[in-house]
């Protein structure tokens, strides 16, 4: 992909651009709205995990309206069947023929809300579809639309109804973040605008299918020096080794932190990867894969605490 003079600099004002439009109707939290953002934008897909109530499926529709993309809604419930996403054969007495009827996932942009609540049978219909971005029905693999991103959302553990996602699964989700509560004065302003609209009403298109393409295309472009490719690998490579986790970072893991960290690079303008890009994106990164040790946790420390203790102790690199 061939660059000209100034396009970093114009696909980070688009960037910038997504995320002021999403902010919208999501107020008051600028940097959950930058991660996905950046998960859009880097092709890495999201999830979101919190309390019911706080605008996570918002932040989710916001972003699928100001990128343009076609958007797929699917409630994940207990009694969903994997046909039911992925699509199935339907018998057509006029052809005396089955013909394949797609599923919800045929769509560019896929809201995958309380993916928790289904059991794992259901749960595992998603993994082909994130990682090749194809479905397998009746042994035909069938492609995706391009470009494809699952944002997802589940609830906490503790919620009644709900099935734990397995290890598998939340290492394919690039990016994960827990917006929380906003502060008294965004609660008051979500009130006063919202009172009598909605908020996804706020929002419209800044970009298209093909912009957000492009992006991706720019996002792998971004150069990375060997330097901080042995930091990125290094900062793996000391959550392995930590006595605060069980288990460390997977292999896919390191590729998702070097993509996310090319695309906060994009969104500055900067067509090169620095240490800060990794630092920064290391615990949207990190923080769905790594869990602390049953130690760890009697002694009150929390996974964000342990993963700014990892990036803390790793050198950085000096040209």
């Amino acid at each position: 992909m061939e660059l000209k003079e100034g396009d970093w600099q114009r696909a980070a004002d688009l960037i910038s651009r997504i995320k002021a439009e999403t902010e919208k109707g999501y107020l008051g939290m600028p940097q959950a709205c930058e991660t996905a953002v950046l998960a859009l934008v880097s092709g890495l897909h999201l999830l979101i995990e919190d309390v019911s109530g706080i605008g996570k499926t918002t932040l989710i529709r916001c972003l699928s309206i100001a990128s343009g993309l076609d958007l797929g809604r699917i409630q994940f419930t207990p009694d969903l069947l994997p046909g039911d996403i992925t699509g199935m054969m339907i018998w057509e007495p006029g052809t005396r023929s089955f013909l394949y009827r797609e599923g919800p996932l045929h769509h560019q942009f896929i809201l995958a809300d309380e993916l928790n609540r289904a059991p794992a049978r259901t749960q595992s219909a998603l993994l082909e579809a994130m990682q090749e971005e194809t479905v397998t029905v009746d042994g035909k693999v069938r492609s995706l639309p391009e470009p494809f991103f699952v944002a997802a959302t589940q609830n906490p553990a503790w919620y009644a109804g709900t099935y734990n996602l397995p290890e598998s699964q939340l290492d394919r989700f690039g990016l994960s973040l827990s917006p929380g509560f906003p502060d008294r004065d965004t609660e008051v302003r979500i009130l006063s605008e919202f009172r009598d609209r909605k908020a996804v009403d706020q929002v419209t298109a800044v970009c298209s299918a093909d912009d957000i393409s492009r992006l991706r295309r720019m996002t792998e472009g971004v150069f990375v020096e060997k330097n901080v490719l042995d930091y990125t690998a290094a900062l793996a490579g000391a959550t392995r080794n930590s006595s605060l986790f069980q288990a460390g970072l997977s292999i896919r893991g390191t590729q998702h932190l070097l993509k996310a960290a090319q695309a906060r690079a994009l969104s500055r303008g900067r067509g090169f990867v620095i240490p800060e890009d990794m630092g920064t994106m290391a615990g949207a990164v990190m923080a769905h894969r790594l869990l602390l040790t049953p130690e760890q946790r009697s002694r009150g420390l929390s996974l964000t605490e342990a993963i700014q203790n990892i990036v803390q102790s790793v050198p950085v690199p000096v040209k």
